[in-house]
């Protein structure tokens, strides 16, 4: 997920449990793109255990041949492509999501790429862009160059993340193509995992929004596959969590309200789970100081601090994401990934 997937983020996430493989943030190619350092630290310098995909977003196929030249000489597990990024200001330049509207190109830059990557070759997809009259098409593509992995997120670019999610075109994808397929979107929860497994057939799944919520949630879905209970998650863990993760991504030139700022970002998903009222996110969203901050955090999550912290969002709790989500690693754009 852009402005959120570091290296930071990773090794948090990594601390209660990474998944299979994380993918970076997206690196933009173009004509002056050059590779963004703080994305390379993601790779360059990941202690996570867990292999690391470089995302890309472009539609130039000399310059992704170029960037990917550069990235093969880092410890990437392989190079995905990002055709499912809903952001308006992305899809207006014809990349990510903007794609989908011209598949005899997707097939282009997918034959190009199978060229210059030796290794492994993802794709992160939704169904389409304004419908999803093109779906089977470019699934075609896929088989034709041989992609090794690819994760498609049940909703078209046009629906960004309001519309129900249509696992049963993921099931369709699964059935026609000839690599695993890792099902995404709303995938909220362990449980929420193992149905849409059940009813899709996929490989595995990819989880994004939801592990800035739940960072457990890859243990968790681990736990149960392998039939074992699911341990709750307790709010007092959740205040260790927002600390950890406030001094990981705490630098000496970040001002503190801006960091602040930063945090809120990843409690607005947090706090769809801490209480029914929205009470932590109404007062989060007014600190603008650390003391201030942990302050409500303190109040709201070691009041009752053994209480269970929801495993499904609150319904009616409502996250205001302010950084971009394409479509994550683990979105997702993709975030992370774990397979069953």
């Amino acid at each position: 997920m852009q402005d959120v997937t570091d290296l930071a983020f990773m090794r948090v996430i990594a601390h209660y449990g990474a998944p299979d493989y994380f993918f970076t943030e997206f690196f933009r190619v173009h004509a002056q793109s050059r590779l963004e350092k703080h994305i390379v630290r993601s790779l360059a310098e990941n202690t996570t255990g867990r292999p690391v995909f470089a995302q890309l977003i472009g539609e130039d196929i000399h310059h992704l041949n170029r960037t990917i030249a550069d990235l093969l000489t880092l410890p990437v597990a392989g190079i995905d492509l990002n055709l499912g990024c809903p952001a308006p200001k992305v899809y207006k330049k014809n990349v990510g999501g903007g794609l989908l509207r011209n598949p005899a190109r997707i097939d282009e830059i997918l034959g190009a790429l199978r060229a210059a990557v030796p290794g492994l070759l993802s794709v992160k997809m939704r169904l389409g862009f304004d419908d999803t009259a093109q779906f089977d098409r470019i699934l075609d593509s896929v088989n034709r160059h041989r992609v090794d992995l690819l994760s498609v997120h049940g909703r078209t670019v046009r629906e960004m993340y309001r519309s129900e999610v249509r696992y049963d075109f993921i099931a369709r994808a699964v059935a026609r193509v000839h690599c695993p397929v890792l099902a995404n979107g709303n995938i909220t929860s362990a449980a929420k995992a193992a149905a849409v497994l059940a009813a899709t057939g996929a490989a595995g799944v990819m989880i994004g929004r939801h592990a800035i919520r739940n960072p457990w949630i890859f243990r968790q879905c681990r736990a149960l596959f392998a039939g074992q209970p699911v341990t709750p998650v307790t709010l007092a863990q959740v205040r260790d969590y927002v600390e950890l993760l406030f001094n990981a991504t705490q630098t000496d030139t970040f001002p503190e309200v801006a960091h602040v700022n930063k945090m809120k970002k990843y409690l607005n998903f947090v706090g769809q789970s801490v209480d029914a009222d929205g009470a932590f996110l109404h007062d989060m969203r007014r600190a603008s100081t650390r003391a201030e901050l942990f302050g409500i955090c303190d109040r709201h999550l070691l009041a009752t601090p053994d209480r269970e912290f929801a495993a499904e969002p609150y319904p009616g709790v409502i996250a205001r994401p302010s950084c971009e989500m394409p479509t994550v690693t683990a979105d997702g754009c993709s975030l992370e990934t774990i397979t069953a």
